[in-house]
């Protein structure tokens, strides 16, 4: 997949039919801006929306966006490594939480590629506060790669 068409897909989003092909990725991602793709590496941006924090106490960046994130940022990763975009499904999502992240705050999101096998991928995400450079969470994600027959 050329990285055009992955810094496009992050930033825009799918359209089918005039509506979003996913539900959850659009709410998460709008706002969402790729400042760096490179081979096995796509970082991102963002400042966050009201929409994505937990009305708890503390106002925070909600855990799961972070973890829709670690799944979109890392499955992006891949293709721009050069592997291919029909990529399989997510076999496991998990992200450490060091700090809160607050609204209006701008983040950084790196995802790299880590190893690429002939049926796994996995990706490394790092989520800093922009203003700081302080890592606050740490998300890696592994993916079975859908495997093409020879037949």
């Amino acid at each position: 997949m050329e990285l055009e068409c992955i810094k496009k897909s992050l930033e825009e989003g799918d359209v089918v039919d005039g509506m979003p092909s996913r539900l959850l990725e659009p709410l998460i991602l709008n706002g969402l801006r790729v400042d760096l793709i490179e081979p096995g590496r796509v970082v991102c941006s963002m400042k966050i929306p009201p929409r994505l924090l937990v009305l708890n106490a503390r106002n925070s960046l909600h855990r799961g966006a972070t973890a829709t994130l670690v799944d979109v940022a890392g499955a992006a990763a891949i293709p721009s490594a050069g592997y291919s975009s029909s990529s399989g499904v997510s076999v496991e999502i998990n992200v450490s939480y060091f700090d809160a992240v607050y609204v209006h705050e701008e983040i950084e999101i790196d995802a790299r590629v880590l190893r690429v096998g002939k049926a796994v991928a996995v990706v490394s995400v790092e989520f800093r506060k922009k203003k700081t450079g302080k890592v606050f969470a740490q998300g890696r994600h592994t993916k079975y790669l859908a495997i093409t027959s020879k037949m």
